[in-house]
């Protein structure tokens, strides 16, 4: 491929936009390869889709939620079953806030 020939400036400006940090001694094989890839997304823009039909997913999807249907409650202990830790009723959980009361 390599058709599209990214500059150096552009790259570095993606990666700072990205936040991501950049290894000198990979700049120019990223260069390659982000050509690469935008040599593959114009090559997408080619295709006549006129006929295609717009959607949100590849596949069929169908409504994933399962019925709400009435059924017999949680007890505590069955919910404690699994639980990794528990201190009589209750969940034990590892400590999120400081003494201020903020993470």
């Amino acid at each position: 491929m390599g058709e599209r020939k990214i500059e150096e400036a552009e790259l570095r400006h993606i990666a700072s936009l990205s936040r991501l940090a950049l290894p000198e001694d990979r700049v120019e094989a990223l260069r390659g390869e982000l050509g690469d890839v935008l040599s593959m997304v114009e090559r997408l823009s080619e295709l006549d889709v006129s006929d295609v039909e717009p959607m949100a997913h590849a596949g069929d999807v169908l409504d994933a939620v399962r019925a709400d249907e009435p059924a017999e409650p949680l007890t505590p202990e069955r919910a404690l079953e699994n639980a990794p830790a528990s201190d009589g009723p209750y969940l034990r959980v590892p400590k999120v806030l400081n003494e201020e009361g903020s993470a």
